[in-house]
C-alpha cells in the first residue's frame, strides 16, 4: 500500500542529507513503528509520507501512484490522515464538531456529517454528553480518542500517528494503542506511527529503527496477535 523507494532529502540550508536513501515498505492490515534518537530524521521522514514535504531524490507511491504527480491537498484530504501527540483539536469546537470538521471540507451536509461522526466516536468510546463536550473539557485520553475519530472521518485508510501517546499515561496510552492496532488488524487500515517507547515499537508488527537518517527495518511475525486487545 505505500513504499518509499530510496528517498533522501535536505534542508534547504543544511549540508548534509537528512534522509538517506530511505526504503520501506508498509502494508494495509498491519501496525508499523518508526523509532529512533531525536534528530534521527523521524520527524521528517513523516512529513514526507504526510504530503508536507517532497523528497529530494526518490519517491513516495501509494497504492503504486507516485506522490508527486498527484494532487497533494487532495491526497492530505482523502487518502492520508494524521493523529499527532498534542492531539490538535479545535478548540471551539466540540468533540462531535472536530469529528465533522474533514466531512464537511469533503462536502458532506451538516446533517450526514453527525449521522457518520456518531459512530466514529462511539468506535473510540466517546459517547453521551462526551459529544458536545469542547476539547478542555476532555482529558488527554478522551482528546486523543476523538482525534482517531476525526483521523476516520474522511475515510483515508493510511493512517501516520507522531507520538500518539506522548502525552498520555500509561492506561490512557495503551487504550489508544488497542485502538490503533484494532483498526490496523480488524480494518485493514496502514497505520504507522513515529515513538520513542521501546514497549509500543515492540509491539507492532514491524519495527523501522532509524538513525543518522538510514532505516533499519526489523519485522515481528505474529500469528495470532497475542497482544491485541479490542478496544
Amino acid at each position: 500500500m505505500f513504499k518509499l523507494d530510496n528517498v533522501c532529502y535536505r534542508y534547504k540550508a543544511g549540508t548534509q542529507d537528512v534522509l538517506k536513501n530511505v526504503n520501506a515498505e508498509m502494508e494495509a492490515g498491519k501496525l508499523h513503528a518508526i523509532v529512533g534518537p531525536s534528530g534521527s530524521g523521524k520527524t521528517t521522514l513523516l512529513s514526507i509520507m504526510a504530503g508536507m514535504d517532497r523528497p529530494m531524490e526518490g519517491a513516495v507511491y501509494i497504492d503504486g501512484e507516485d506522490l508527486s504527480k498527484l494532487d497533494l491537498d487532495r491526497y492530505r484530504r482523502e487518502k492520508v490522515s494524521m493523529v499527532f501527540q498534542a492531539f490538535h483539536l479545535f478548540p471551539l469546537l466540540t468533540a462531535m464538531e472536530n469529528v465533522c470538521y474533514p466531512m464537511e471540507t469533503l462536502g458532506v451536509s451538516r446533517k450526514k456529517a453527525m449521522e457518520r461522526a456518531k459512530p466514529l466516536l462511539e468506535s473510540v468510546g466517546i459517547d453521551g454528553d462526551k459529544y458536545s463536550r469542547y476539547p478542555s473539557n476532555l482529558s488527554g485520553g478522551e482528546q486523543q480518542r476523538v482525534a482517531i475519530a476525526r483521523a476516520l472521518a474522511s475515510g483515508a485508510k493510511l493512517i501516520l500517528a507522531d507520538e500518539p501517546t506522548g502525552n498520555l499515561d500509561s492506561a490512557n496510552g495503551n487504550a489508544v494503542m488497542d485502538i490503533l492496532r484494532y483498526l490496523a488488524h480488524e480494518r485493514s487500515y496502514c497505520v504507522i506511527i513515529v515513538t520513542h517507547n521501546p514497549e509500543i515499537a515492540e509491539s507492532a508488527d514491524q519495527v523501522f529503527r532509524m538513525k543518522d537518517g538510514k532505516l533499519e527495518v526489523k519485522t515481528h511475525e505474529r500469528d495470532d496477535h497475542a497482544r491485541y486487545r479490542k478496544p
